[in-house]
């Protein structure tokens, strides 16, 4: 088992301990949402999450996390605004 799991960094790696596992948690609530059908909540709680994973990307310096997640950002914001 990484060591993370069990006693995550300080600072920055932290943070990002913290925000990943909170924004993964609220994207399967998303997804059990979806799956019941508990519309918009299903929508929101996909925003916070993936602002959460965005957040992670930026800590990490990781350009593919950022990528994915603003382009997932701008797509249901472009869908939301649409409907």
């Amino acid at each position: 088992m990484p060591s993370e799991v069990l006693a995550p960094g300080r600072g920055k790696d932290q943070l990002a301990f913290w925000v990943k596992w909170g924004a993964s948690v609220i994207q399967i609530i998303g997804y059990t949402a979806t799956g019941f059908g508990w519309t918009p909540w299903n929508l929101y709680l996909f925003l916070v999450g993936v602002l959460g994973w965005f957040v992670v990307g930026v800590l990490w310096n990781d350009r593919a996390i950022i990528l994915i997640h603003l382009v997932a950002l701008a797509a249901m914001i472009a869908g939301m605004s649409s409907g």
